[in-house]
């Protein structure tokens, strides 16, 4: 039995949207040298209560999470979603994370603060 050509232009479309939108979602960060480079400006904070976002540093690009706070460091800025700049002063941060040591807690604290990462 042979597809009409129409079924599989629209298989192959809704296929493509469905990866686009798993690549789009996932955390890989770079950080970049300069402020002006970056789409979002970085502080680390001293204490979890200070944090706009809990990130956890994943190893491996498949498990960077889809903006839950899982964070893939990637070696080069055209491998990542978003080039973030760490800043020297929390007024300076556009977000103020907080690295954790596992996986469960990472998350956002400040929900409002979570359009910087889409």
């Amino acid at each position: 039995m042979k597809l009409p050509l129409q079924n599989i232009s629209v298989i192959l479309f809704v296929a493509c949207i469905f990866f686009n939108i798993l690549n789009a979602q996932a955390q890989k960060v770079y950080a970049v040298d300069a402020a002006y480079k970056a789409d979002v400006k970085v502080f680390v904070v001293s204490s979890a209560y200070k944090a706009d976002l809990l990130v956890y540093k994943v190893s491996s690009n498949y498990q960077a999470g889809d903006n839950d706070g899982k964070w893939f460091f990637t070696d080069s800025d055209y491998q990542a979603d978003k080039n973030i700049f760490f800043v020297a002063s929390d007024y300076q941060a556009d977000l103020k994370i907080y690295f954790v040591s596992s996986a469960y807690q990472a998350g956002w604290k400040k929900v409002s603060k979570k359009y910087l990462l889409y």
